[in-house]
């Protein structure tokens, strides 16, 4: 019982881990939990915890043939993930902050909230090294040979880890969040916008600098 517990917690600590640094999904919550409230920074966080608890699968399985595929395709991944995160910048920086606060439907915007950030998550295939470098970290030693309770044990370890680093991180902007004026409202969509563009035109760029470089290598044979 005592092991179970332990790795239970160790996957929570893989969960926090892999959500803790605040790339483009960590502003995406902050910027949404500001302006559409707690909820929604919450669901956004979920949607990035559920393809994070994926990409920990993949990790603990060992499914070689789809590490393999992203891992040879990760310039593609990285391009298009780039774009996809400077279009939901550019989206956030010509938003208006009053029609966010008024929606019509929320219940709706939740969900394209889960999901668009569920699929700015799953562009990004570093989180598959990220997730294997962080079991190694807290000395979990597990692969696919390992029985399916202890499997799941752990995964659930990561989803619930990746939860609480949410629910902790949009409570706590909560707080600060009525505080905020119109005026400044508009000041933090901005900036966020900005960050995330610039977060993604980095990626994209990394992207393009992987796919060229085999050539660029070939030419200078």
């Amino acid at each position: 019982m005592n092991e179970v517990v332990i790795t239970f917690f160790q996957g929570v600590l893989v969960g926090l881990g892999a959500s803790i640094p605040l790339g483009p999904v960590g502003v995406l919550c902050v910027q949404r939990t500001l302006s559409k409230g707690r909820y929604s920074g919450f669901i956004s966080g979920m949607g990035a915890a559920l393809v994070d608890t994926f990409f920990a699968a993949l990790a603990v399985l060992g499914l070689a043939y789809i590490q393999l595929f992203i891992k040879s395709h990760e310039s593609y991944f990285l391009c298009l993930g780039g774009l996809l995160v400077v279009f939901i910048g550019l989206k956030i920086y010509l938003s208006n902050p009053v029609k966010q606060i008024r929606q019509a439907n929320p219940k709706k915007r939740r969900l394209e909230d889960f999901l668009s950030v569920a699929l700015l998550t799953i562009s990004n295939p570093g989180a598959l090294l990220l997730f294997l470098w962080l079991f190694a970290l807290v000395g979990l030693n597990i692969n696919a040979t390992a029985g399916s309770f202890t499997i799941s044990t752990v995964l659930w370890g990561v989803f619930v880890g990746a939860g609480l680093w949410w629910y902790g991180l949009s409570t706590t902007i909560s707080i600060f969040r009525n505080r905020f004026r119109l005026k400044q409202l508009w000041m933090i969509n901005r900036i966020s916008g900005i960050v995330i563009m610039a977060l993604g035109m980095i990626t994209t760029l990394k992207g393009i600098w992987m796919f060229i470089t085999p050539f660029l290598n070939y030419f200078q044979k």
